[in-house]
């Protein structure tokens, strides 16, 4: 099983903060495969974790790199992706 990393620009006006975070890790969790997210080059943190993602303080424009690790890797990262570059907060 091939292990993908795809590096995304956050579109989220105010980062990715509870709401954001939430649907992201909520994804990451139903993946049903293990996701990292990581800031810049900062430790990767697990990307099914809320806590975990809020903690990594990520702001609009910011630039996170995803891993997966699984036989659907590429289209969990398709969808992770999405759900980070989409701005959440222009409703």
């Amino acid at each position: 099983m091939p292990t993908l990393t795809r590096t995304v620009r956050i579109g989220s006006s105010h980062g990715l903060h509870a709401r954001p975070a939430k649907l992201f890790a909520q994804a990451a969790k139903e993946s049903g495969i293990p996701v990292t997210l990581a800031k810049d080059a900062g430790a990767p943190v697990n990307a099914a974790s809320i806590l975990g993602v809020i903690a990594l303080g990520i702001e609009q424009g910011d630039y996170v790199t995803l891993t997966a690790d699984g036989d659907n890797a590429e289209a969990v990262l398709d969808q992770l992706s999405e759900l980070l570059t989409t701005d959440h907060d222009a409703e």
